[in-house]
């Protein structure tokens, strides 16, 4: 994947509209699964991104807002689910804190992992 691809991706997983329909923020806010292998892509793309930015000091602010909804917004329409009763699937919660620390890498320019042992505590 390249970064134009990526970066076309990573807004596309945002766009909440009846044309896209298989996009991750607007399936979440129907209650419904990623469908299989969408979660790798994003983390793939971001990974992309983030090494195409990594000496860059901006970003363009449909990237940055495409961003800040997979890292900030995904989440919270996932707790929303949760809290109306939506059985996400079991490894979406670790999936969506992998999307977050990678969108968080884009923007302090360092890669991010989770620290030890974080993941299987959820």
């Amino acid at each position: 994947m390249n970064y134009e691809t990526a970066h076309k991706l990573l807004i596309a997983q945002t766009l909440t509209t009846e044309e896209n329909p298989d996009a991750l923020l607007m399936r979440m806010k129907q209650g419904k699964a990623p469908i299989p292998g969408q979660i790798t892509s994003i983390l793939l793309a971001l990974k992309v991104v983030f090494e195409g930015l990594k000496e860059d000091s901006s970003l363009d602010r449909e990237l940055a807002f495409a961003l800040y909804q997979l890292g900030v917004k995904a989440q919270q329409i996932f707790v929303a689910g949760r809290k109306a009763g939506v059985d996400w699937p079991p490894l979406l919660k670790e999936d969506l804190l992998r999307i977050s620390l990678a969108t968080e890498s884009i923007f302090s320019g360092v890669w991010q992992t989770p620290p030890s042992g974080v993941l299987g505590k959820f």
